[in-house]
């Protein structure tokens, strides 16, 4: 791959995580300083405490999407970014540009979702 697009893949990525990492700051402060429990009936503690347990999934997958990039961030750093860890093929720069941290080209992707589905 070319320099130029590494340089700048990396650069999204780094953008990405700090992005990330700011959200769930956000909402992990948002989250102790959720709404007191006084004066609230039955119905309204039912919907805050699904409301928090949405936000704490959420907040796992925004970890996981973390820990993606930085996998990426370490596979530009060992020169494999860009490679389908399931065919070896070079991952699309087009792909690489919409979803800067995957691991599978294109075909390689759609065969695993067909084989999860089935």
């Amino acid at each position: 791959m070319r320099k130029a697009f590494l340089k700048s893949a990396r650069d999204k990525l780094v953008d990405m995580r700090h992005q990330v990492l700011r959200e769930i700051s956000k909402d992990l402060k948002r989250g102790r300083e959720g709404a007191k429990d006084e004066g609230m009936d039955t119905y309204d503690l039912a919907s805050e405490e699904r409301d928090r347990e949405i936000s704490l999934i959420l907040t796992d997958r925004e970890r996981e999407k973390v820990q993606a990039i930085q996998e990426a961030l370490e596979r530009v750093d060992d020169g494999t970014y860009g490679m389908c860890e399931s065919c070896e093929s070079e991952i699309a720069e087009a792909r690489l540009g919409a979803l800067p941290f995957t691991r599978l080209c294109v075909n390689c992707q759609a065969e695993r979702e067909k084989e999860a589905k089935a």
